[in-house]
């Protein structure tokens, strides 16, 4: 059950959050730790959340978890079930207290509802737009964007232009993340008849759309000066290009027929957006 809960996006989630959360104190707003660990514990509750609705609608002839018999499957999906909605029940307990007693903007509502929104409607039909091609968007939305928004609203309250420049080109790099692990995941994908991103756009338009995203993600990081930031708030995010450049290469490689090295690719991906946010985190907790 534990790898249900997806530990990798946890620690993503966890990391954009300490993201968000160092923002306000750079822009003059006072630390409050109370809000932070309550919104560090909405936003792993929600992931987890989100993960686990997204094994109990798993469409019936693919496997849970290796071994697992027809009885075990279906009392497993249950428990998922069951232990959803207790977190979901639990964040809402933990907005409630927010609210009673700390400082809930109307733009902190919208975003919790929001994240709520897409924890249903990725998974539980009749949407389930995790099998329509836009599982791995709502995850780069939910990891790189709510979840640090989060963490700096209950921080400062409302949105900063500075805030929305940073986490653009991160969702950026995470949809290329997890388009890359699309094609890792691609003959299981085939034979399940999963609906994910990568068989829904097919590999000829995949490949320019990720190389895109890359683009965009630095050319953004480059031009925030223009918006009137200083560039050494952004400069760390410059540390990854290599790996970034990297990564391009492994793929054209491997379109025009090298032997693919998934687990190089993948980590050279996790690299490039895991260790983007943790630059510009240390960064942002360091001033």
């Amino acid at each position: 059950m534990f790898r249900l809960t997806r530990p990798l996006h946890l620690l993503l989630a966890a990391l954009t959050y300490l993201l968000g959360a160092s923002i306000p104190a750079y822009l003059g707003k006072p630390f409050q730790p109370i809000p932070f660990v309550l919104g560090l514990v909405i936003a792993l509750l929600a992931q987890i959340s989100m993960s686990y609705l997204r094994e109990v609608f798993r469409p019936h002839n693919e496997p849970l978890i290796g071994g697992e018999t027809p009885q075990k499957k279906e009392t497993l999906r249950n428990n998922l079930l069951y232990t959803s909605i207790g977190m979901i029940g639990t964040i809402a307990v933990i907005v409630f207290l927010i609210y009673l007693n700390f400082n809930l903007s109307l733009t902190t509502f919208q975003f919790l509802l929001f994240s709520l929104i897409l924890i249903l409607i990725s998974s539980i039909p009749p949407f389930q737009l995790v099998n329509r091609g836009f599982g791995e968007l709502i995850l780069a939305v939910h990891i790189a964007y709510i979840i640090p928004s989060l963490a700096f609203l209950l921080q400062a309250g409302e949105m900063s232009r500075l805030l929305t420049t940073l986490l653009l080109p991160l969702s950026a790099l995470a949809l290329a993340y997890f388009l890359v692990i699309n094609f890792t995941t691609f003959p299981d994908d085939q034979k399940y008849e999963r609906g994910t991103l990568l068989r829904r756009i097919t590999w000829e338009r995949a490949l320019p759309l990720h190389h895109s995203l890359i683009i965009f993600a630095y050319l953004t990081f480059a031009i925030a000066p223009l918006f009137g930031f200083a560039l050494r708030l952004v400069a760390p995010a410059f540390l990854t290009l290599p790996f970034a450049i990297f990564q391009i290469l492994q793929l054209r490689a491997i379109a025009n027929g090298s032997p693919p090295n998934w687990r190089l690719l993948a980590s050279t991906s996790l690299a490039v957006f895991g260790l983007t946010t943790y630059f510009l985190t240390l960064t942002f907790w360091l001033r």
